[in-house]
């Protein structure tokens, strides 16, 4: 899958959100690249880049406070690379980019890893 089927995939999951949760990504920036970076990498940490699918960067929700102003956006980003090797065929890239992408929002919203994986993602 190129990087426009790819990316058109992404457009999908988010148009697909119900709208009260999409008019509060107002100020997140959702980006796709082929491979994380060493940093992010860390940051996450990881050691393989096919561990990490997407990552979300920034100040959730739920920890914002008065002081909150001035912030460049926050930052998802979506692996391109390591979901294509995660799945094994087109429907199943178009399932795993919208779990990716319900889960990087999820962090947006305050939701841990650990509460995501008693939800199921």
């Amino acid at each position: 899958m190129n990087a426009r089927e790819f990316e058109a995939l992404v457009v999908e999951a988010m148009e697909s959100l119900p709208d009260e949760f999409r008019q509060r990504l107002d100020n997140v920036a959702i980006t796709v690249a082929d491979w994380p970076t060493q940093d992010e990498l860390m940051r996450a940490g990881q050691r393989s880049p096919y561990g990490l699918l997407g990552l979300y960067q920034g100040v959730p929700l739920t920890q914002r406070g008065r002081g909150y102003n001035l912030i460049p956006p926050d930052r998802i980003v979506l692996y391109r690379r390591p979901i294509l090797a995660s799945a094994d065929s087109p429907e199943a890239v178009r399932t795993l980019v919208q779990r990716v992408v319900i889960h990087e929002i999820a962090h947006h919203f305050g939701i841990s890893d650990a509460r995501l994986r008693e939800l199921g993602y």
